[in-house]
């Protein structure tokens, strides 16, 4: 499952807004990046940990010339997955019900002051729609003439 899948996902318990929910994920990754960024371990439970990681300095080998070389000292970011998490990956343990999506709010009606002022905005829609006629007119034209 990538980012798009799992926003797609998580849609429905948003109302069905993709907008909604992919500024939910987003926020949440941003939020854990930010905290390993500081050093401080993000703990989720059932789910897992992540944490930053110091790696030392240490010596490798390039494996195309078997020479010996020197790695730099890093950080890295680990996640390390709870005992719940494993349980279910497992199949030691079954997982329970998703979470049920609530059914959508329904839209009132909007006052009629507000329909004249839609209508008045609706007018240059309308002109857009004829300038844009009228360039297709124009580029069937040219394609007849080019014949």
């Amino acid at each position: 499952m990538n980012k798009a899948q799992f926003i797609a996902a998580l849609a429905p318990h948003f109302n069905d807004s993709k907008k909604e929910a992919a500024h939910a994920v987003d926020v949440v990754f941003d939020t854990i990046v930010r905290a390993m960024s500081r050093g401080e371990d993000v703990m989720i439970n059932d789910f897992g940990k992540f944490k930053k990681v110091d790696r030392k300095a240490r010596m490798g080998r390039n494996p195309f010339t078997g020479e010996t070389i020197k790695i730099k000292a890093s950080k890295k970011a680990r996640f390390l997955p709870a005992k719940g998490l494993k349980e279910v990956i497992s199949g030691e343990r079954k997982l329970g019900p998703a979470p049920k999506i609530e059914p959508k709010a329904v839209a009132k009606a909007a006052p009629k002051k507000a329909a004249k002022k839609s209508a008045k905005k609706a007018a240059p829609k309308k002109k857009a729609k004829k300038s844009a006629k009228k360039v297709a007119k124009k580029s069937t034209k040219k394609a007849k003439k080019r014949k």
